[in-house]
């Protein structure tokens, strides 16, 4: 629907995040692929967005000087926020777990920042969405950690897997900003970067 608009330009998205490049595709959205491997340290006495704004910038930094004047970066980054603190991707099933507790019975934040790099310009947006969690039992918490793959997400869940559908009371915001990528307003950054 959309790549005949798209057609004057090359847009690359610099993920390797299968849901980011689904998304892509289910949008009509014609795109390559590129990443590069980049440190995601941050200062700690940053709190919620300005986390993950600092980390799209720091994500799109080693495009800055080999883009052409056709070409849009399109970098992301999703953190879960919770009691205060970052949840980032677990390192062990044992900090999976331990997430997962924090969340239980709670509400928290998904931020998904995401920029978009031109040769000369940055247009940075970031989409935040509230997620509520029923108090998780320890065999669900158990089990979900063991049988699916909270290991590659942040706050060690998938919305759209089984403790999606089980312990999920209520959402508010986009839901793609949850899954990774809040699609509506990235179109809508798309079509306005493209038709200038």
């Amino acid at each position: 629907m959309y790549s005949q608009d798209f057609n004057s330009v090359e847009i690359i998205l610099a993920s390797n995040s299968p849901r980011r490049k689904q998304f892509f595709k289910e949008a009509g959205i014609p795109f390559t692929v590129k990443t590069f491997e980049v440190d995601e340290i941050f200062d700690p006495t940053l709190k919620g967005a300005a986390i993950s704004n600092y980390l799209v910038k720091l994500k799109a930094a080693p495009f800055q000087n080999h883009i052409q004047s056709n070409q849009i970066v399109v970098t992301a980054d999703t953190i879960v926020w919770g009691d205060d603190q970052y949840l980032g991707k677990p390192k062990t099933k044992a900090d999976a777990k331990q997430m997962l507790r924090l969340l239980s019975g709670k509400e928290h934040q998904v931020i998904t920042s995401v920029a978009f790099t031109q040769k000369n310009k940055q247009l940075l947006i970031h989409e935040t969405s509230s997620v509520t969690f029923k108090k998780l039992s320890d065999q669900e918490i158990e089990f979900y950690v063991n049988e699916f793959e909270p290991m590659d997400k942040a706050g060690a869940y998938g919305i759209q897997e089984w403790i999606g559908t089980i312990g999920i009371e209520r959402i508010e915001g986009s839901y793609t900003n949850i899954v990774g990528l809040p699609m509506a307003q990235v179109l809508q950054c798309l079509i306005q970067l493209t038709s200038n």
